[in-house]
């Protein structure tokens, strides 16, 4: 027989998660809103399961704040592969296009100045954005047509920070509903090249920082870890 679930308890504050790849942001929350025993949680901004880094937990009445931390600037590090475009623009979709043109550095920098500012961008497929109250990814691993409209979003910079023959890392620093997968993909269809990201690490979120995160592994099966990474709701 299973053993008695423990009675919820009251839990208030913020837990900046390091999120590691492979985890999806439910299941964090669910985690360690079990870790915790806390009777509320819930995450401000879904981050890929690809992606790692920062992602931002409320507990208890810091929820009633996640609108503000999900409306501040986010920052992300990311790694484009040239040569293929996948349907998710990741590593995890099915190659749709492909070209044996690389791109060098000064066209890489040539072409990054459309992308900071306001820009239009069609979000990825595989994404959650609603259509009918479906998420967008079902519809699209249902093998349904998804067509997604593109919208304003403000990518305040993009910086290329490494170069390889047939790759390129950048940092980006961008506002509420940008889809860095979407840069990966328009900026290697700018290029003529395609492109998909291959790593992905957010490294900022409103006002918290990676200074300010603690890893999984260093919580789990330890509540009194997670309890002692809880900043106030203030």
């Amino acid at each position: 027989m299973n053993a008695p679930r423990r009675n919820r308890v009251d839990v208030h504050g913020w837990l900046v998660l390091d999120k590691p790849a492979g985890m999806t942001s439910t299941w964090a929350v669910a985690a360690l809103r079990r870790l915790l025993n806390a009777k509320k949680a819930g995450h401000a901004g879904t981050l890929d399961p690809l992606a790692s880094g920062i992602l931002p937990l409320a507990f208890g009445e810091a929820t009633k704040t996640v609108p503000y931390v999900v409306d501040g600037e986010k920052a992300y590090s990311f790694t484009v592969a040239w040569g293929a475009e996948t349907d998710t623009d990741d590593t995890e979709g099915r190659t749709t296009e492909t070209s044996d043109l690389r791109p060098d550095r000064a066209a890489i920098e040539a072409a990054m100045p459309a992308f900071v500012g306001t820009v239009m961008q069609v979000p990825p497929k595989f994404s959650a954005i609603k259509i009918d109250g479906e998420r967008a990814y079902d519809l699209a691993r249902d093998g349904e047509a998804v067509e997604l409209v593109a919208r304003a979003v403000q990518i305040h910079a993009l910086r290329l920070v490494a170069q390889t023959a047939d790759s390129a890392s950048f940092e980006a620093e961008c506002g509420k509903g940008t889809y860095v997968r979407a840069i990966a993909r328009d900026l290697g269809r700018a290029l003529g090249c395609f492109g998909h990201v291959t790593a992905l690490r957010r490294t900022r979120v409103g006002p918290f920082t990676l200074a300010d995160a603690v890893p999984w592994s260093a919580m789990a099966d330890h509540p009194e870890i997670a309890a002692a990474a809880l900043r106030s709701v203030e």
